[in-house]
């Protein structure tokens, strides 16, 4: 038993059919060596400065560090890595009009954690989601090589498939995600899987970047993680993903605190950091056509008070 290794040259379609079959999937060297030793450079600081988990669950010898989009720059062409992006859009497309950044966090095992539980992610919306949809696409990039002694996540082949009140008789029934640095793991949120124990005498570094299905609550409030005083100068694809888009035709709008004069109290959340809608390929100006020089004067001002934060 084990999973399926793609080459970094993949399609899509490959890692997203992998999923279906097995639940998970690794593809191999994705990240260069620049690409690594940036990203390590722009995260060491901050998980350097993060506190271990309070419980057995997230790691009373593992450290998590979150709110990645807003802190390092280098994590952000990960979220919107073509490669994943796409095979996240045609993993969730059944289930939703748009998908979202569900949560990005680094996952530093130290030595010493013990094994943790195994569980599958979908979990963070109790048993409320049908067990046919598949609300997740998960990922966790290797920053440093996975391997048995130290901490390589387990995964359950074929378990997304197994009746959801359906547990694991034993840890043997897992295989370990071993990979080397720069490749990723992908897996769904129904699989079951779970951090590994480190036995050895370094610490495993993961890059959990996950997606969810656009009309979801998502793991990471990234409205609070990343807000739009720096949302503003992000790339459209970016902050769409953060959730500052509309999910559909009527999902997300806003109304601005002190209304807004000649405009409609429906607003989509790009004016709210200084972006047009129709900036934006595939959405729609907010319903019954504002005045654009209105909007305009609107989109500016957000702008500027994101400026002064």
């Amino acid at each position: 038993m084990s999973l399926q290794t793609l080459a970094p040259d993949c399609k899509a379609s490959e890692i997203a059919g992998a999923l279906q079959r097995d639940g998970a999937c690794i593809v191999r060297d994705v990240l260069s060596a620049a690409e690594l030793a940036r990203l390590d450079a722009d995260l060491a600081p901050w998980i350097e400065r993060s506190q271990t988990g309070a419980d057995d669950f997230t790691g009373r010898h593992t450290k998590r560090t979150g709110a990645l989009v807003a802190r390092c720059a280098e994590v952000r062409p990960l979220v919107t890595h073509p490669l994943v992006l796409a095979a996240a859009n045609e993993f969730l497309g059944p289930w939703c009009e748009r998908i979202q950044l569900h949560l990005t966090q680094t996952i530093d095992i130290l030595p010493g954690q013990t094994a943790q539980i195994l569980h599958r992610d979908r979990l963070a919306w109790g048993g409320y989601i049908p067990k046919p949809i598949e609300p997740q696409f998960n990922t966790i990039w290797a920053l440093t090589d996975f391997t048995e002694s130290n901490g390589a996540t387990h995964v359950i082949p074929g378990s997304h498939d197994w009746p959801l009140e359906r547990n694991p008789k034993s840890p043997d029934e897992s295989i370990q995600a071993v990979m080397s640095r720069g490749s990723v793991l992908c897996y769904g949120g129904t699989v079951i899987h779970g951090g590994g124990a480190n036995r050895s005498d370094a610490a495993r570094i993961g890059l959990n970047v996950t997606y969810c299905l656009g009309w979801l609550r998502q793991e990471e409030n990234q409205f609070l993680s990343c807000p739009p005083r720096i949302a503003k100068d992000l790339d459209p694809a970016l902050t769409d993903l953060l959730g500052y888009t509309m999910g559909n035709y009527a999902l997300g709008y806003y109304s601005h605190p002190d209304m807004v004069d000649g405009l409609p109290d429906t607003l989509p959340p790009e004016v709210a950091i200084g972006r047009r809608p129709d900036q934006i390929p595939g959405n729609t100006l907010i319903s019954g056509g504002p005045p654009a020089d209105r909007l305009d004067e609107l989109v500016a001002e957000a702008g500027t008070r994101s400026d002064r934060g």
